[in-house]
């Protein structure tokens, strides 16, 4: 017989492509973790373990709140700005006139403030949205300055130079009412803070948050997968100014004051500091570096009131230079490195 015909025919071996595995498919998660937990645990027994320190925390958070802002527009749709502060003066500008002009329900003028500020916002995205990041930048610190000489004239309604004073804030559902030491004011940044994050927490999981991170590293690929890019950046951008608006009026009812510098240059750069410092793209990392930012300030600027901006330069320098991502993004790599060798 033929040698060909007594070999035995193997069909060929044919190509699978192997299903990624569920880990690699899984959307982010949207529970809650023990350590998420305890970190919304720490400004409950901050209260009552450091009665005399309300008013600082009480800061700490509103400008945590206004760096969720900036995070949510910078670190997951990568959109810079160096004029973010136009809104959060804008917000407070409002909450204050109301208040000011006889109305002093505190909830509405809270609602009036983000809502006057994410309208200025959505107006200004069209401009903003359509050049790459220099322009952004010039565009955004152009709209904060303009703001800022705006409200700077217009001191028969603002104020001006000596701020917005006069502001008469009523009870919180008519029963609390601020006092000097800061006590309603505590309950009532903590609480706006804790809905405002967990309804980011939400935006930023779900599949509009994961279409900003894909617009962030390419933006030019994402309209092949359907996504109208200038819409999603209008929307994100739209509510940032919004939540900035919320920080911004929560500041002027808790302080019963308004000054020119919420719409100035220098507090959207210290914002930025703050995001370098905590870690973009997290909303952790917004809050981290808000605390650790307004910590180290007071407590250097109670050891050299007239230096203190250089250590504070100083701290920054070292967190870029040897904790790349921030502090929360230090503190990652360092966990990772250490599962790997319990791992080894």
């Amino acid at each position: 017989m033929n040698a060909f015909a007594e070999a035995e025919v193997k069909p060929a071996p044919v190509a699978v492509n192997k299903v990624p595995s569920m880990s690699l498919l899984r959307l982010p998660d949207d529970r809650w973790s023990p350590l998420e937990i305890a970190f919304w645990l720490l400004p409950v027994a901050a209260y009552f373990a450091f009665p005399g320190y309300l008013v600082l925390i009480s800061q700490i958070m509103i400008v945590g709140l206004f760096a969720l802002s900036l995070d949510l527009m910078l670190g997951y749709a990568g959109i810079v700005s160096l004029g973010h502060a136009a809104f959060f003066g804008l917000g407070a500008y409002t909450a204050g006139l109301l208040s000011v002009h006889g109305w002093s329900e505190p909830f509405s003028g809270l609602l009036a403030g983000a809502v006057v500020a994410g309208l200025f916002g959505f107006i200004m995205s069209f401009l903003v949205v359509r050049g790459q990041d220099l322009t952004r930048l010039m565009v955004t610190l152009g709209i904060g300055l303009m703001l800022f000489e705006a409200a700077n004239k217009a001191s028969f309604l603002t104020g001006g130079v000596d701020g917005l004073s006069g502001m008469m804030v009523g009870k919180l559902f008519g029963a609390f009412e601020f006092d000097l030491n800061g006590n309603v004011a505590y309950c009532y940044s903590f609480a706006v803070l804790f809905i405002v994050f967990v309804v980011l927490r939400r935006v930023v999981k779900s599949p509009f948050g994961l279409s900003l991170v894909g617009i962030r590293e390419g933006a030019r690929r994402m309209p092949a997968l359907g996504v109208d890019v200038n819409r999603r950046l209008v929307a994100v951008f739209t509510l940032a100014a919004t939540v900035a608006g919320l920080a911004g009026a929560l500041l002027a009812q808790t302080t019963q004051f308004v000054g020119l510098d919420s719409l100035g240059f220098p507090r959207s750069a210290e914002l930025l500091i703050m995001l370098v410092l905590g870690g973009t793209g997290r909303l952790y990392g917004a809050l981290v570096g808000a605390a650790v930012f307004m910590l180290a300030q007071d407590y250097i600027a109670g050891l050299n009131p007239a230096y203190w901006q250089f250590y504070i330069g100083l701290l920054l320098m070292v967190i870029v230079l040897f904790a790349r991502g921030g502090i929360l993004g230090g503190l990652e790599k360092m966990a990772s490195r250490f599962k790997r060798k319990e791992q080894a």
